[in-house]
């Protein structure tokens, strides 16, 4: 052991001391700081499902392969830093020792070989994402880049430090092949082993590279110990509990179902609840979960649900990159205050430093925690809110954010907290949305119609719609559920007509429950409002409930026309007692055409192109009986660029139907300028939020003569009764005045 290598040893030694120190200190404050959040005890268990889960996910990559020109290089990086390690550590020794390394497994050839295999990949992994990063740069792209708003200096640190990595691995390997430290294979050493031939033989030349293999990682320990917001780095470490704790336990992504509200970490009981001591929504960021700032903490930057957000991409200021990082850092600079004990009250009076000696205790707090602790979460620019109205009321509730993250946050649960807040305590939200809210309270549905207008869609019809008198009959197989939409907009009845219509042809025996029909809640619910939600979910359960009273669990069937309907009675009634067996109507039809009691007989000699609705699709996985409806009707099928998971959202959900879009370009038109590039003579769609939104597309391109005449918005279940009624072709009629938005 010679000079070089004490000295070296010893400055690895003790700058290694202190940056691990530092690490293990920054994880220990990590850990109090997630703590900081409400309780979740839903995130516990199964445990065995929940590990299988974060295995599937991290080891094959399941999840950050929806990219997959970047999966397959992520995942040579990952591997090399987590196997990697062992190659660190061993650069303890070999600093020392050069002629050192693992016992027993330094003789194995195999070991080597996997060594190599993470030197090289890494290397190789990291010059490709740093490729890729720089061709995807907002200096090329602008708004379109994935990594507009994402901290470049950081990744850069990062991508620097990896590729040093990489390179101390093989630089080592090859130092010890020149020294002649092993006689291995060339398979085992295929990399390091040519360029050990062309160095020299040097002690020194080992120790140098295992010092730099070492410094670069202690300088990363620092770093990141003083940087506890750079979640490019630490999502290495969070993004293994991020995936194991994330909302459903079966490794499904947190959508359908919203969140339930929470207080406690029990669900709020609205009878009972105190907004004085209650947790409502999101008002502070102390009101989101542990699992909400696990979230903020794991968010890597990588841009990837700003990509596929549509408001994002329509010009709107919402990126849901940048609204997890923004409430990252505000809650990071926010935990000394937290910490220390601060809290407010709603009218912004410290309610948590109190008494004697609080002014001592406060002025011991950092300021700029103190600063923080002022800000509102939500707020305009005047207010310094941490997050803008504009940013939050702009989500459409897609679900594109939370499909592709690839460390499984749940964008869209805080989203609708933070609307909750708004909504339930401040009163503080968009003004079309108050005449939709009373219009669900006072008349059941969010068009402010009749209830007993339910039934108007049935007029045209030429048979009897069977209606709920009471009990439904022994072989009375499904409930239809009509909806809102399909019960009162124009365009929507005709699918609910269509519908009706086939299941008369096929001898499927059903009923509609007519004025006795609400409003599921859905826009309710999504907008924030789930005191409104509560009310009519409940309401409807116990009109359900009893219309299956004499039915057992498994024949308690309802089929639904209308993608939020489908959603909530499918995925959120359960809370309330509501369990019954939901299908969509296109994956009902389909099962008629299957079975052979619907044959269409004359194909439909259109070009059709469908739109996936996102509550039918992301939020609940229903992809393919729509599309084999259209296939079955005999239509020349056109699939858009951006289809099934990654589909572009028509801009009504999340409430969004009631709202007017003033900022950007209409997301309705975004999606049906990409529809027409598909040359398609009809568009057609499963929802009939998504047909009113499209309709109103399509005709303000003919207006710009953009759109060919002849082009037209129609349901699946149309074009199927055209092809089962020998080409009796229905148009859409005039529709009634659009709601706002819309």
């Amino acid at each position: 052991m010679g000079a070089v290598q004490i000295t070296l040893g010893a400055i690895s030694v003790a700058l290694g001391v202190v940056a691990w120190s530092m690490f293990a200190m920054t994880i220990a404050r990590f850990v109090r700081i997630i703590r900081l959040g409400q309780p979740d005890g839903t995130r516990n268990g199964p445990a065995l499902a929940r590990l299988a889960t974060l295995v599937k996910e991290f080891a094959a990559h399941t999840r950050m392969n929806k990219f997959r020109h970047v999966g397959v290089w992520h995942w040579l990086v990952m591997w090399g830093f987590l196997l990697g390690s062992l190659a660190l550590f061993e650069a303890y020794g070999e600093v020392f020792v050069p002629t050192w390394g693992w016992p027993i497994l330094d003789d194995l050839a195999i070991f080597h070989f996997l060594m190599e295999v993470l030197g090289v990949g890494t290397i190789v992994g990291i010059l490709v994402l740093m490729a890729i990063r720089q061709a995807n740069h907002p200096r090329r792209a602008g708004r379109v880049s994935r990594f507009q708003g994402s901290n470049f200096a950081w990744a850069y640190f990062i991508e620097a430090v990896v590729l040093v990595e990489g390179i101390g691995i093989i630089g080592v390997r090859a130092a010890k092949t020149a020294l002649g430290v092993h006689e291995m294979p060339l398979w085992a050493e295929f990399v390091s082993g040519p360029i050990g031939h062309l160095l020299p033989a040097s002690e020194n030349l080992v120790s140098v590279f295992a010092f730099i293999k070492l410094m670069s990682a202690t300088v990363w320990l620092i770093v990141v110990a003083r940087t506890m917001t750079m979640g490019v780095a630490w999502h290495r470490f969070s993004a293994f509990f991020n995936i194991y704790f994330k909302r459903e336990d079966d490794g499904d992504v947190a959508l359908g179902a919203v969140k339930p509200m929470m207080s406690g970490g029990k669900p709020l009981d609205f009878e009972e609840a105190d907004p004085d001591t209650d947790v409502f929504g999101a008002g502070k960021v102390e009101d989101f979960s542990w699992k909400g700032w696990l979230d903020f903490t794991t968010c890597t930057e990588c841009g990837r649900c700003q990509s596929q957000c549509p408001a994002w991409n329509t010009g709107k200021p919402l990126s849901p990159k940048m609204l997890i990082t923004q409430l990252r850092d505000h809650a990071y600079a926010k935990a000394p205050y937290l910490l220390a004990g601060g809290s407010k009250d709603m009218a912004g009076d410290e309610v948590g430093i109190t008494g004697d000696g609080a002014e001592e205790k406060l002025a011991k707090i950092d300021a700029l925690a103190l600063a923080e602790a002022e800000r509102p979460l939500v707020g305009g620019p005047e207010e310094m809110g941490v997050i803008d109205p504009e940013v939050l009321w702009s989500c459409t509730s897609c679900g594109a954010c939370v499909e592709q993250c690839p460390v499984d946050i749940e964008h869209v649960d805080h989203i609708v907290d933070m609307r909750r807040y708004q909504v339930m305590i401040e009163s503080n939200f968009p003004t079309e949305l108050g005449g939709m809210f009373k219009n669900l309270e006072n008349k059941g549905n969010p068009w402010g119609q009749n209830a007993k207008d339910r039934l108007a869609w049935t007029e045209d019809l030429d048979f009897e719609v069977p209606v709920f008198d009471g009990e439904l009959a022994e072989d009375d197989e499904y409930l239809f559920w009509v909806g809102c939409a399909g019960a009162f907009e124009d365009r929507a009845k005709k699918t609910t007509q269509a519908v009706a219509e086939l299941l008369h042809m096929a001898g499927v025996k059903y009923k509609v429950l007519g004025p006795e029909e609400s409003c599921t809640g859905d826009p309710a619910r999504r907008a924030g409002n789930e005191f409104i939600f509560q009310m009519m979910a409940q309401q409807n359960v116990e009109v359900l409930n009893s219309v299956f009273e004499d039915r057992e669990p498994g024949k308690r069937k309802i089929v639904a026309t209308c993608a939020h309907c489908f959603n909530s009675l499918a995925n959120e009634y359960s809370e309330l007692g509501g369990n019954y067996e939901v299908v969509h109507h296109t994956q009902l039809l389909n099962k008629l055409v299957r079975e052979k009691r619907l044959t269409p007989v004359a194909p439909v000699a259109e070009d059709v192109t469908y739109h996936d609705p996102c509550y039918l699709g992301r939020h609940n996985k229903v992809y393919t009986p729509p599309r084999d409806l259209v296939g079955a009707a005999g239509a020349t099928f056109r699939e858009m660029p951006r289809h099934e998971e990654r589909s572009m959202c028509c801009g009504a959900g999340g409430a969004r139907m009631w709202m007017e879009e003033r900022i950007g370009k209409r997301i309705n038109l975004e999606r049906v300028d990409e529809a027409l590039g598909t040359a398609p003579s009809k568009i057609a769609t499963g929802c009939p939020f998504c047909k009113v939104m499209l309709s109103d597309g399509v005709t303000t391109r003919k207006s710009e003569q953009v759109a060919n005449e002849s082009v037209e918005v129609v349901d699946v279940a149309q074009l199927l009764l055209n092809a089962v009624k020998r080409g009796d072709d229905k148009k859409d009629g005039a529709a009634e005045p659009e709601p706002a938005g819309s």
